[in-house]
């Protein structure tokens, strides 16, 4: 069966928990050596990841590329603008070319139908690099960051201060998996979806966690271990000054994270408007993780491609 990555659910709590101690011990093994060197097992060795980018990226572009290579494998880059994606041709004509050329198949998009489709259609797996709906690889590289700060996952806190995105979605889908609490602050009209919300507290029915929704973003961060937002405008949002107006008093300042625990970590997934979701002084100060937690895509994102491929989990 293939193993597809669309959304944390696909790996599961305990694939979640494999990608993670996978990503710790490949992360640690590799301490001291160049980026570009190949893990000692190159378990990949010989397989070829297609990236698709039908949205901006850095992080997702530059970390893919150099998983699949720090894993023996290489990479091909293709971009809507200059494939035929581009003009016209389907995601499902392009998910059964794609198959006979490369190993796995990444696509970052906006409409998620569209990794529904490359999934449906595509006969190797198929990893979502980030939709509209949910961003997977980024909270897997998130969970890691936490854990890389000596925070155990199941009963800690994480708080969210801003707009209910994809990237909190899919922090709320973590939270389910992996028995934690996220109280999300944010206006109405900005609430995360709520599907997501509903079957994380299912799943949490039987723990101390939950998932609750906010409007005062000091009574989300109140003694929370982690405390995380991200940019208020993406690419392509059109009511940008409608946005940033209405999402201003969730501004996270070194105030706010005076109400978390001592020593809460800081996080954001990049990139950053000083100013605007945070305060300089607190994306550049001491509890700010955001720049180990852009290199944990990195070391998230091979275990991710090993799971794809069952060799872990």
């Amino acid at each position: 069966m293939i193993r597809n990555f669309l959304d944390l659910s696909d790996a599961g709590g305990d694939g979640i928990a494999a990608i993670l101690a996978d990503a710790l011990d490949r992360k640690a093994a590799r301490k001291g050596w160049p980026k570009g060197k190949v893990d000692a097992d190159a378990p990949l060795a010989g397989h070829t990841l297609a990236m698709v980018f039908e949205k901006n990226s850095t992080r997702t572009r530059a970390s893919f590329d150099a998983a699949i290579r720090q894993l023996g494998g290489s990479s091909l880059i293709l971009d809507a603008g200059s494939t035929q994606l581009g003009r016209g041709e389907t995601v499902a004509d392009t998910a059964r070319v794609l198959s006979r050329y490369v190993d796995a198949i990444m696509l970052r998009t906006d409409d998620p139908a569209k990794l529904d489709e490359m999934e449906h259609y595509a006969s190797v797996p198929v990893i979502n690099g980030l939709s509209d709906r949910s961003h997977p690889c980024q909270i897997t590289a998130d969970l890691l960051t936490a854990l890389d700060r000596g925070i155990a996952l199941p009963g800690s806190k994480w708080a969210w201060s801003g707009d209910g995105n994809n990237v909190v979605n899919s922090l709320i889908e973590a939270a389910g998996l992996m028995r934690f609490s996220v109280s999300v602050a944010c206006p109405e009209g900005y609430d995360p979806d709520p599907a997501f919300v509903s079957q994380a507290n299912e799943r949490l029915a039987d723990s101390n966690a939950r998932i609750t929704i906010e409007r005062d973003p000091a009574r989300a961060t109140a003694d929370a271990d982690v405390v995380v937002t991200d940019c208020w405008v993406s690419m392509g949002q059109a009511d940008a000054d409608a946005r940033v107006a209405a999402l201003t008093p969730f501004r996270i300042d070194a105030g706010l994270m005076a109400t978390a625990k001592s020593g809460a970590t800081f996080m954001h997934c990049l990139p950053a408007h000083r100013g605007e979701e945070m305060t300089a002084e607190v994306i550049d100060g001491p509890q700010s993780a955001v720049w180990d937690e852009a290199e944990n895509r990195l070391h998230a994102q091979k275990s991710i491609l090993l799971w794809c491929f069952g060799l872990i989990g």
